[in-house]
């Protein structure tokens, strides 16, 4: 059993394989078990499920905490607290892409579901790039930390600029090579029916899998920006990884909660490009102080106290005044809806 001490990116085999025998475990727990017929997820089981996946992200971070040492569990905890923070923003961008194709709460577990399995192998490869390049082009760290701060002041300018997915380039390009059916088919992503061009039984996809395909384009795109701020937190691509994961697994669960109460957040996205800066400024901040590290404790407590703020803020304001996110951002989202489906209907993705 050697080959179990092997070391894959500077740790031994038998802890990336513990930690995906856990995820794993856990997906076919969700799937299998708690959500084997589709139904609708309520708010009181969204918070449970939520709570289940954060407790088992701090064991595990509690574990790397013992196994690691305190550098190790404390970074593991920034980037958890980051990433799942981060990824909150993501929930909005997800109630639109639900909104606009008029996916049914009964199936939007399904799309969130396998959509994280996208999100393990995109990740994975993502981290492991970007670990090989760090590793061997360390000056790529001050990269990725101005393009943090970069990122972090282009949130601050920019607001809460809502994103057109009618003129997606992913959606266009679907829409032109794939046969789409103009409605929904229960919890299918594809099915067989006829080709009115040639009467012959072809491949269609549905509405529910065009809102995967989106849903993992969101997440790819979000990764751009989580992923450099993970790096710049630690470059074990374990603690990387193995943060990233668990904060979005719990951060799934919780989107049915989030999803009716997101517009009381309108101040997380300022806190948020807060700590972009700071954690991309913390590194020539260390270079300046001529330390070899930022120290992770003070970076957690900053990250923290941030963060904090936001949300305090965000809950004291939406108290006094209405959530700056209202009805009509979802309106604009139910035209798109409308609008989508007279073009599906007239090119090649039209139903029979």
């Amino acid at each position: 059993m050697e080959f179990l001490d092997s070391l894959i990116l500077g740790k031994p085999l038998w802890m990336w394989a513990l930690f995906l025998a856990l995820v794993l475990a856990l997906l076919v727990f969700d799937l299998g078990v708690l959500h084997r017929k589709a139904r609708e997820i309520g708010v009181a089981e969204s918070l449970w499920m939520s709570s289940f996946y954060i407790a088992i992200g701090l064991l595990f971070g509690a574990w790397v905490w013992y196994s690691l040492g305190a550098q190790s569990g404390t970074e593991f905890l920034t980037g958890f607290i980051v990433e799942k923070t981060l990824a909150i923003d993501n929930v909005f961008v997800i109630s639109l892409i639900f909104t606009y194709f008029a996916i049914p709460a009964i199936y939007q577990h399904r799309v969130l579901f396998w959509g994280i399995l996208g999100v393990i192998v995109l990740r994975a490869i993502m981290i492991g790039l970007g670990a090989a390049l760090v590793t061997e082009f360390a000056w790529l760290l001050y990269v990725f930390a101005l393009f943090l701060v970069a990122t972090g002041v282009r949130m601050l300018m920019l607001g809460d600029k809502r994103p057109d997915i009618e003129r997606n380039p992913v959606l266009r390009l679907l829409r032109r090579n794939l046969r789409i059916t103009p409605d929904l088919h229960g919890k299918r992503f594809f099915l067989r029916q006829p080709d009115p061009e040639t009467g012959r039984l072809a491949i269609w996809v549905t509405p529910l899998f065009l809102a995967l395909v989106l849903v993992e384009i969101v997440d790819l795109v979000f990764a751009v920006d989580s992923i450099p701020a993970i790096f710049a937190i630690t470059t074990d691509p374990f603690v990387v990884y193995t943060s990233n994961i668990f904060a979005i697994l719990g951060l799934r669960a919780l989107y049915f909660a989030l999803a009716a109460i997101i517009g009381r957040f309108h101040y997380l996205k300022p806190a948020l490009a807060l700590v972009l800066i700071f954690i991309g400024g913390k590194i020539f901040i260390a270079d300046l102080m001529g330390w070899e590290k930022f120290p992770p404790a003070i970076s957690l407590g900053v990250s923290l106290a941030l963060l904090a703020g936001g949300i305090v803020y965000s809950l004291y304001r939406t108290q006094v005044a209405p959530p700056r996110i209202g009805s009509e951002r979802l309106d604009g989202a139910q035209e798109g809806h409308d609008q989508h489906q007279e073009p599906q209907r007239a090119g090649r993705g039209a139903g029979p």
